[in-house]
């Protein structure tokens, strides 16, 4: 969104698009992929209740599946320092 508001001065359009992208893909069913937050628990190494966003197979029912990919050790790292981060504002949340 940064990038698009240096370059433009706004991103009214490339959020509509995208949320008219991501209606249409729910509304007619159409099976199709897009980064969207999901539970990661249990995946990668992942231990806490936190959401990410992983490219997934949206389709009527919300999320059908997560794409598997194939990440390399240090790609797992951020992925888990990402989880581990949100774990620690969640639980810091829990705490107000």
């Amino acid at each position: 969104a940064y990038e698009v508001i240096k370059l433009k001065g706004y991103t009214n359009w490339a959020i509509g698009l995208s949320v008219a992208d991501l209606t249409e893909t729910l509304v007619k069913n159409l099976n199709r992929v897009h980064p969207v937050s999901t539970m990661v628990k249990g995946m990668y190494g992942i231990g806490e209740e936190v959401y990410l966003s992983l490219p997934c197979v949206l389709n009527s029912s919300g999320v059908g599946s997560v794409v598997n990919m194939t990440l390399t050790d240090d790609e797992i790292g951020q992925l888990k320092k990402s989880a581990d981060t949100l774990w620690g504002i969640q639980k810091d949340l829990k705490d107000l």
